[in-house]
């Protein structure tokens, strides 16, 4: 019985990596693919699911709206002149929010080794480490996700790379 198990397994390892192949084949012939993994958080299945699902990103006028598409804004309870933000919506396609996620919660791992290791944090890194500081791991994982789903936006409608660049020097 365990070596029929055994077999399963091994064959179902064997279809993962075929899969996994052909995805590195199908992102690599995307320039889309490309650009959104040149995000942090963002590798081979995010990209690709999300090329896959989006299609056309200039459907989204904003990278708020294309957040909220995501589910990763918060619910809004406001009324006169008094602004009361919730929970996040969870509204949009559960797979890509959970991707994103996912993605966040490395960011904020990768942060936690540099820390540990004495490098200095990246921007995305560090606002990680500060919402966590005062929210919460999960909460700091969402807000992450709501980050990088915004820089996945404009990363992909500007059609260019994503790259850190050093904070501006404030004006005298």
């Amino acid at each position: 019985m365990f070596e029929g198990l055994l077999t399963e397994i091994q064959q179902l390892d064997e279809r993962v990596v075929a899969l996994e192949v052909q995805l590195q084949e199908l992102a690599r012939q995307s320039p889309q693919c490309q650009r959104l993994q040149s995000v942090p958080g963002v590798g081979l299945i995010v990209s690709t699911a999300f090329v896959g699902t989006v299609g056309d990103i200039k459907g989204f006028r904003s990278a708020r709206r294309f957040a909220s598409w995501l589910g990763l804004t918060p619910r809004e309870h406001s009324s006169g002149g008094i602004r009361r933000l919730g929970a996040i919506s969870k509204r949009g396609d559960s797979y890509l929010r959970m991707l994103l996620v996912q993605g966040a919660r490395s960011v904020l791992y990768s942060a936690d080794a540099s820390i540990r290791a004495g490098r200095p944090l990246g921007p995305l890194g560090h606002f990680g480490v500060r919402v966590r500081s005062r929210s919460g791991h999960n909460k700091a994982a969402v807000a992450v996700a709501n980050k990088l789903a915004r820089i996945v936006w404009a990363t992909w409608r500007n059609g260019t790379k994503f790259e850190v660049r050093p904070p501006a020097m404030a004006a005298a």
